[in-house]
């Protein structure tokens, strides 16, 4: 679902060069799932192999991270462990949409509405075991790290940030702010040029990035207030929020309660609305498991690993490959400052 305060937050556009030589923590999840949704064909089923694999999230990846790799930005990958209990009825949320999209999906294939089929086959979008492994090969014969979160991947992705090991954590969701990630870069994996949705014309994405301090200072909180705000409006762990209540009014709300948070919640009637206490969703938050068991290193590419995965089990072409391949030889023989 994701965290709806984008109208709450401030950002600033950046370019790439700004991350030249830095290392980023990208979550995983997220990215693939981008991939799967918007990689696809004009009925809007996903691209596939000769066999009918689902290849969507390896082109996906394959081209963005070749990308940016070469351009000197330092990328490792986090991947979600087990998803909290908290987050059961998001899970099963997101799995009657699916079979609800499945269904209307099937009645516009009937009807050869091909605008039908497309906006209720992306909705369908499914991140298999297979998949996820496949993208932790491919991300591993670019030679770059692959960090397992013992829960939530932004939660893991803001540590590694937290602790000065990396620059930024790249995500679309605004709920790795809640796990305090000093700076959050939007549109990284879809900055250029995207179809207007129903209109003609394209409209250019560029990345932003998002600074918590900035952020907190202008809103007039702190993060166990952003925290509490968000729960408001309405987070994974307790979906819709407290009805009647958007960003600003919960804006409003938390800076009259300040930290009484407990008085808060009975005011807006919370135990109407969820059958759990505040506090489960707010030390959910707080409290998320994170791990020191990672290493930031990274290695060559390993060329033969990326065709075994690519060429010989999805039908990329040898070419393709050694087009990347070739981005990467050409900055390290020039250097970075040379190359830009």
């Amino acid at each position: 679902m994701g965290l709806q305060i984008k109208d709450l937050i401030t950002s600033k556009e950046i370019d790439i060069n700004h991350l030249i030589n830095k290392i980023v923590v990208v979550d995983g999840f997220n990215l693939l799932y981008q991939f799967l949704t918007t990689i696809r064909q004009r009925d809007g089923t996903p691209l596939t192999d000769s066999k009918g694999n689902v290849t969507s999230h390896l082109i996906g990846l394959f081209s963005r991270t070749s990308n940016l790799l070469s351009k000197g930005v330092k990328l490792a990958f986090v991947f979600d462990g087990k998803p909290p209990a908290l987050k059961e009825k998001e899970r099963a949320r997101r799995r009657e949409v699916k079979l609800a999209a499945q269904k209307k999906y099937e009645v516009a294939k009937q009807q050869e509405d091909i605008a039908g089929m497309k906006k209720f086959a992306s909705q369908t979008t499914r991140l298999t075991p297979i998949m996820v492994e496949e993208a932790k090969k491919l991300i591993v014969a670019f030679g770059c790290p692959v960090i397992q979160a013992p829960s939530e991947g932004e939660a893991q992705a803001a540590y590694i940030v937290k602790q000065s090991g990396a620059y930024a954590t790249i995500s679309q969701d605004f709920d790795t702010l809640l796990y305090q990630t000093p700076r959050l870069i939007r549109n990284l994996s879809i900055a250029g040029k995207r179809k207007r949705t129903g209109k003609l014309g394209f409209t250019t994405i560029k990345p932003e990035e998002i600074m918590l301090a900035e952020n907190l200072n202008k809103l007039g909180l702190d993060i166990d207030q952003m925290i509490a705000l968000s729960m408001l409006v309405g987070t994974d762990y307790n979906i819709g929020g407290i009805k009647g209540i958007g960003p600003k009014k919960a804006t409003i709300l938390v800076k009259k309660f300040g930290k009484e948070f407990d008085e808060m919640f009975k005011e807006v009637k919370w135990d109407e609305s969820f059958d759990i206490p505040w506090t489960d969703v707010y030390y959910q938050f707080k409290n998320m498991p994170v791990t020191d068991d990672y290493e930031l290193v990274w290695k060559d590419v390993d060329v033969e690993a990326l065709k075994k995965l690519l060429v010989d089990e999805h039908d990329f072409s040898n070419e393709r490959i050694d087009s990347a391949v070739k981005k990467f030889a050409k900055k390290e023989q020039k250097g970075l400052s040379e190359f830009f």
